[in-house]
């Protein structure tokens, strides 16, 4: 029996409701959770607050996965192919530094897989890759409304204009990456 080798990764590709649908996906994920990281006031900040581009935060999702069935690397490459990494500060009609591209690093060991993937990733891209590499700060979960929002909400509008094809193209390219169903 093989122990689990649980980790933490963290990323924003815009929204959060995208992000978090995406890794709800993917086997070895053992938990998703939407939030912001990365900004520069002090307290917990709120949705609104975030949506108005001055705290600084990104919209984020917190992934914590078992590395002995999907390994960071892994993370990585979905993140980046489920998203687009190469416009500053905006996916689809979302605008604003809350909505950059951004891979926040917990170890040593994530900052060179980061820079490793990301560098074998860009000959892929028309553009330059734009996504932000940082060491992770502090992580605050966000409202209980945008947990497990996709799963919670089919119907939305956004879920069908914006997550769904998200979702088809991640089972597109990374169809043995999913859970079974």
């Amino acid at each position: 029996m093989t122990t689990k080798n649980t980790q933490i990764a963290t990323v924003g590709g815009g929204c959060f409701w995208c992000t978090e649908a995406i890794f709800q996906e993917i086997k070895g994920v053992e938990r998703v959770v939407s939030g912001y990281s990365g900004g520069n006031v002090p307290g917990k900040p709120t949705y609104r607050e975030v949506c108005s581009g001055l705290t600084g935060h990104a919209e984020v999702v917190q992934i914590t996965f078992d590395a002995n069935v999907i390994n960071f690397e892994d993370i990585l490459i979905i993140f980046m192919t489920t998203h687009d990494p190469t416009t500053l500060n905006k996916q689809g009609a979302d605008h604003g530094t809350q909505y950059r591209s951004v891979i926040y690093f917990h170890n040593e060991k994530q900052k060179v897989i980061t820079e490793t993937v990301l560098k074998e990733l860009a000959q892929h891209y028309k553009n330059p890759i734009v996504t932000e590499i940082s060491e992770a700060k502090t992580f605050y979960e966000a409202e209980k409304e945008h947990q497990d929002f996709y799963k919670n909400n089919p119907n939305y509008g956004y879920c069908n204009f914006v997550i769904d094809p998200k979702i088809a193209k991640l089972r597109q390219l990374h169809t043995n990456k999913l859970k079974s169903t």
